[in-house]
């Protein structure tokens, strides 16, 4: 029951890093010293998604599933839990590359934004 539960936090704790990673610059709209780290968090998930690597993560969830019974999985986070919610189909190489793109497309924007108006003397 443990294991189970230790795999369930990571789980959670790694569906909360994609999350940071996708959106954390919205959050240095707020507070500007979560950019020290926000950004080294966003290169390393756009750096997984362009080498086609699997984050560490997902081993150490899977460990902890059998662990407590339950059965790994032999793919990667994405592929296993998020892939079927938002694509119908097998993660390719091509749509990771375009997560990673997306992701770097998403913190650019914000902390151009971010910079633009900070050169302005605008306070935010």
């Amino acid at each position: 029951m443990v294991y189970r539960v230790l795999a369930d936090s990571v789980l959670v704790a790694h569906l909360s890093f994609i999350l940071f990673v996708v959106s954390g610059a919205l959050l240095v709209l707020r507070w500007r010293g979560i950019a020290w780290v926000h950004v080294p968090a966003a290169l390393w998930g756009a750096l997984l998604e362009f080498m086609g690597w699997i984050c560490p993560l997902t081993p150490v969830e899977n460990w902890l599933r059998v662990r407590g019974g339950a059965s790994a999985y032999n793919t990667g986070f994405i592929e296993h839990y998020l892939l079927p919610i938002v694509y119908p189909v097998t993660l390719t190489r091509e749509i990771q590359v375009v997560l990673g793109i997306l992701v770097l497309a998403i913190n650019v924007s914000v902390y151009s934004w971010v910079i633009r108006r900070r050169r302005k003397g605008r306070v935010l």
